[in-house]
């Protein structure tokens, strides 16, 4: 069984990833894992660079195969903001409460059909000195006026899902993980994992 950590050390997201990919060969730790795994600085313009770098500098320092995504919120009305900068939004301390509050502050008074916005996932899997394969997944919604749910992270209590009425976190975890961003991306990324492995033997 190929073993590949996934590079991050939120538990939610780890959860997730496991729960989508569960079915596969493959072991998956988290970095949990690996205390000494350097820190990568997200500083790429892309989604696609950030999980690229992540994955291969990890890749190397580990001598493992590593999946690191990059996601975030990209708002209409904000010309793609938070984008790249979405765990950043409001400071560095990744504070999910205060990264709400300021994206609600941004939109005070911007009415609902204007509130259009889309999750984006990028990840990539890498061994040491390759990079091999990318994958990309996207929902859309809109921004809710409140944060609503307890369930998720993230943006999840604002991000709204028009046709079921539902912010991501008012969804269960179930229904989230089969429409989401990761979901999608993940599912793009089962299908590649599962060519590259069937070719390796």
């Amino acid at each position: 069984m190929q073993r590949i950590v996934v590079g991050t050390r939120n538990p939610n997201k780890l959860a997730e990833i496991q729960a989508i990919l569960r079915d596969l060969p493959v072991e998956l730790v988290g970095l949990g894992a690996f205390p000494d795994a350097p820190e990568v600085q997200e500083d790429g313009n892309t989604f696609e660079a950030n999980a690229a770098k992540k994955a291969v500098t990890l890749a190397d320092a580990l001598g493992e195969w590593v999946m690191a995504d990059d996601s975030g919120l990209a708002v209409d009305a904000l010309g793609g903001q938070p984008g790249v900068m979405s765990a950043r939004y409001a400071g560095v301390t990744h504070d999910d409460a205060a990264n709400n509050r300021k994206l609600l502050a941004e939109l005070d008074r911007v009415p609902t059909e204007q509130r259009t916005a889309a999750f984006r996932c990028v990840i990539a899997l890498a061994r040491p000195g390759q990079l091999l394969l990318t994958a990309e997944g996207r929902c859309e919604g809109r921004i809710a006026f409140a944060p609503r749910g307890r369930g998720g992270f993230g943006y999840d209590p604002l991000f709204e899902q028009p046709d079921l009425g539902k912010t991501f976190g008012e969804l269960g975890r179930d229904h989230k993980n089969r429409i989401s961003h990761r979901a999608r991306a993940l599912e793009a990324f089962r299908e590649k994992l599962t060519d590259l492995l069937t070719a390796a033997g």
